[in-house]
């Protein structure tokens, strides 16, 4: 399959170079290599801001000098109640872009008969494209799936082939992790090492988030460490002891250097051996203090880092 998909990739670039197509639609470890570093948010950070007031919560965002951000309300075809065409809008004229976005791969977007995605995710794919995304991004593997290791190659296999169409327009798809990944196992490995193992890094990228690892007890730089080069955007994240955390492990997510992780150092590691280019910052729990403000002083701080 490895040989088919490289096969499919050369003459997807043969055939677009042809048409006199932009490179862009001709990803590889070489275009991600020259790819702009960026800092952005992801827009859960400010959930509540976003679903209430998503115009004002943007143009908050914009005047506090974040230029790119990353969604996780794609329903319907909707993004915060508009379509993707008028949301590019917005962005367009607040001067801002939104290189990748959460939309799950599911046993929905597959249909089994056919041998090909539904017309729903095909649907995702357009629809990223007209919203100026580099990446789309699953961010979730259903349980049953991960109890079987026929079920979960079957689902790295469509992540392989949703790669391909995303390939077709310009784009890449993308993994992004929570942490059952570093936990369960089947066949006696760790469900990310299958995941990252199984998946071609010419057709699907990882978006590592370090902060959702950490209170179970693995760490975003011996992951890095391990699979250097396949971390092109990560999950900026510090977090702080409670006894009841978002991931169910006694850790929340705080303002960035109030915490245990140490995300400056991860991020700087990712940036040297990662191959990251996006460091996307999410902060989940607030401990008092207004999300947007939170997203304010979290910029101010990662602006200090060097990674831009």
């Amino acid at each position: 399959m490895q040989n088919s998909r490289r096969k499919f990739i050369q003459n997807t670039g043969i055939a677009i170079l042809g048409l006199g197509i932009a490179p862009k639609a001709l990803w590889s470890k070489s275009t991600i290599a020259d790819a702009k570093t960026l800092i952005g948010i992801q827009l859960y950070a400010v959930r509540d801001n976003m679903f209430k007031d998503p115009l004002g919560t943007l143009k908050a965002l914009s005047k506090m000098g974040y230029q790119y951000i990353e969604h996780a309300n794609y329903v319907n075809r909707k993004l915060y109640g508009y379509t993707p065409i008028e949301f590019k809008k917005i962005l367009d004229d607040l001067g801002m872009k939104m290189p990748s976005g959460h939309t799950s791969l599911n046993a929905n977007h597959w249909d089994a008969n056919k041998k090909e995605f539904t017309a729903a995710w095909k649907y995702t794919i357009d629809d990223a494209v007209t919203l100026g995304q580099d990446y789309v991004i699953s961010p979730w593997i259903d349980e049953k799936v991960r109890t079987s290791y026929d079920a979960l190659m079957h689902q790295l296999e469509q992540f392989n082939l949703s790669g391909e169409l995303c390939l077709e327009s310009g784009m890449q798809f993308g993994y992004h992790n929570h942490n059952f990944e570093f936990i369960e196992k089947v066949n006696g490995q760790l469900i990310y090492d299958i995941i990252l193992k199984e998946t071609d890094p010419e057709l699907v990228i990882h978006q590592l988030d370090f902060g959702n690892m950490f209170g179970i007890g693995a760490r975003g730089m011996d992951w890095i460490k391990k699979y250097p080069g396949r971390f092109v955007s990560v999950h900026v994240k510090d977090e702080i002891k409670v006894p009841i955390g978002e991931m169910n492990d006694q850790h929340d997510s705080t303002i960035l250097g109030n915490g245990l992780v140490d995300p400056k150092a991860v991020c700087l590691l990712a940036k040297a051996i990662g191959g990251t280019k996006q460091f996307i910052i999410e902060q989940e729990s607030y401990q008092g203090i207004a999300p947007l403000e939170c997203a304010r002083i979290n910029l101010e701080r990662i602006k200090t880092w060097g990674l831009v």
